[in-house]
């Protein structure tokens, strides 16, 4: 299939993760358009990439969602590869969390996700082919230590993409998740200085923490997750269908 001229919609797309998938789809001549909440940092990047279009966008809020991608397809037809990716990782002992913080994490990284991917199913369903690829983690398929309302959430961002492609099979659409351990992005900056106070330890032992929890005891180059994501969408991944792939380094 002939990747050139499609539209893709990459959410969290001006930094990390989002953006290395946006940048590898527009190499491979994708119209891509690049939601997230700042519009100076996705003009900024569509500045340096040809291809890219940032639109700002707060998954978290339907109306907002809805009209962006509106004004998207408007813009460059129908969503034909769709790249749920945008969410937080915070961590916090289940005892010491309340509703507010619990409710956060799932509007942004679930109710985000099933947003998302119920508007790009809007237009990609007039078409006879798409791609949608997930970003979960591999807290979507086993628990994470600190971490349960995040994990909970990527469990859920898993099940919606294996219902979904039970919903579709035998038709010309894919749903599949990554499922990353710690990656290289500023995510990673933000919570070492965040288990940094939890644990009392330096920033340096916090990074090398996150670091060590891979089993190949390195940090993994957002490309490395961008590569899994342009398999998906290539020729020969037709039957690759409702998977979480992990990308962490070995078995877990």
């Amino acid at each position: 299939m002939e990747l050139a001229g499609k539209h893709a919609l990459v959410t969290g797309g001006g930094t990390g993760i989002g953006l290395a998938i946006a940048r590898a789809l527009a190499e491979a001549g994708v119209l891509v358009t690049i939601t997230g909440r700042r519009q100076a940092v996705l003009d900024a990047v569509a500045a340096e990439v040809e291809g890219l279009f940032g639109l700002a966008m707060d998954v978290r809020d339907e109306a907002d969602v809805i009209a962006t991608f509106q004004r998207a397809v408007a813009a460059r037809g129908p969503i034909q590869i769709c790249i749920a990716n945008a969410g937080i990782a915070e961590g916090r002992a289940l005892h010491k969390t309340d509703l507010a913080f619990w409710r956060d994490i799932m509007a942004t990284n679930l109710d985000g996700t099933f947003l998302t991917l119920r508007e790009a199913l809007r237009s990609m369903r007039r078409t006879d082919w798409g791609r949608v690829i997930a970003v979960s983690s591999v807290a979507g398929l086993r628990g994470l230590q600190g971490a349960s309302c995040y994990t909970a959430s990527k469990h859920g961002v898993v099940g919606l993409i294996r219902a979904l492609s039970e919903d579709y099979l035998g038709r010309p659409y894919t749903f599949n998740a990554l499922c990353p351990a710690y990656v290289d992005t500023e995510i990673v900056t933000r919570n070492t200085a965040s288990i940094s106070e939890r644990a009392g330890v330096s920033a340096a032992d916090a990074r090398e923490m996150m670091t060590s929890a891979n089993r190949h005891k390195r940090l993994i180059a957002p490309a490395e997750v961008a590569a899994a994501a342009m398999w998906l969408v290539s020729p020969g991944a037709e039957s690759v269908n409702g998977q979480a792939i992990e990308i962490a380094g070995g078995m877990m």
